[in-house]
Formats: C-alpha cells, sequence, structure tokens
C-alpha cells in the first residue's frame, strides 16, 4: 500500500491570529530595546537622574514596544 504524504495525521501551522501575536510579541521586545537605548540616552542629555530618569524610561519603552508591536501584528496580519 503506498505511502500518502500528508495523510491525516499532519500539522498545521499557526494561525493567523497566532502569527499576529506573535508579530506584537516579537515588535514589542524590539520595540523596548530601542526604546531603552533612545529613551535613556535622551533622559541623560537632559540631566535626568534617579527615580525620574527611571520613570522616564520605562514610559519610553512601553510606548516604543506598544507602537512597534502594534504596526509588526498589523503587518503580519496583511501577510496573512
Amino acid at each position: 500500500m503506498p505511502v500518502i504524504p500528508g495523510g491525516a495525521y499532519q500539522q498545521g501551522g499557526p494561525s493567523c491570529w497566532d502569527r499576529m501575536k506573535m508579530g506584537f510579541g516579537i515588535g514589542f521586545c524590539v520595540g523596548m530595546a530601542s526604546g531603552a537605548l533612545f529613551g535613556g540616552f535622551s533622559a541623560l542629555r537632559y540631566g535626568m537622574r534617579g527615580r525620574e530618569l527611571i520613570n522616564n524610561v520605562g514610559k519610553v519603552m512601553i510606548q516604543g514596544g506598544g507602537t512597534f508591536g502594534t504596526f509588526m501584528a498589523i503587518g503580519t496580519g496583511i501577510r496573512c
């Protein structure tokens, strides 16, 4: 009996929603890393120190991560 390639038990790839979630996660990580670099340097340039520096860099990291993650998710959804 010949073997059927793919068979009935073939594992399917991730769904479009799963790909969009993964794209958001990767984009969020990249956006947070770039937010840490750019936000940290700009805050130090403005002379921020201590708690003010940490709060500002954290805010820039979250904003950058959310923005870049959203655009990565949209781009991944378009490609599905």
